[in-house]
């Protein structure tokens, strides 16, 4: 006897299924889906997750900032997310995002200019989010005491970042 549930083709429907199958879909409105699944055929997505593996892996860095960043402003953490979610660092090492992000973090403290574009990108966030000025660092003047992001505290959280993925830490 076989399985019907093994099988990858059903078999040819009885006129009552069919009848049934019509019923079902007469008072349904036919989607976009419905036509990529009936194009595909039965089982298409077997196996497969439907969110994609890129997706996935910006997931997995986007939870593992949240426990392992102390960011109060969270404004690091959108910036440092969104920058590492559209390199080629993660589009080339999407199965192994943590490196991805260790890579991107190493690249950002490798430039000062790149630092100091991060720097100001997280205070731009942090000021959008609070609905307040953001708290720019002048390089002539030392940083306010209120600044949530300074180049020596952005360095050292990337520092961080990094040290922690390099020992592999989730």
């Amino acid at each position: 006897m076989v399985d019907k549930m093994s099988d990858d083709k059903p078999g040819p429907k009885s006129d009552a299924e069919a009848e049934i199958e019509r019923e079902i879909r007469q008072g349904r409105e036919f989607t976009l889906a419905d036509a990529l699944g009936r194009a595909a055929g039965p089982g298409a997505m077997k196996g497969e997750s439907p969110v994609a593996r890129l997706q996935q892996a910006a997931v997995e860095i986007e939870n593992w900032l949240k426990t392992h960043l102390a960011d109060s402003g969270a404004g690091l953490e959108v910036v440092l997310l969104r920058g590492v979610r559209e390199s080629e660092l993660l589009l080339n090492d999407f199965d192994q995002p943590l490196l991805a992000l260790g890579r991107y973090c190493q690249r950002i403290l490798d430039s000062e200019s790149r630092l100091t574009e991060l720097v100001r990108q997280a205070d731009i966030e942090w000021g959008r989010v609070f609905g307040e000025r953001p708290r720019f660092e002048s390089s002539n003047a030392p940083p306010q005491p209120d600044d949530p992001y300074t180049m020596e505290s952005v360095r050292h959280s990337l520092s961080c970042i990094l040290q922690q993925v390099s020992r592999g830490e989730d």
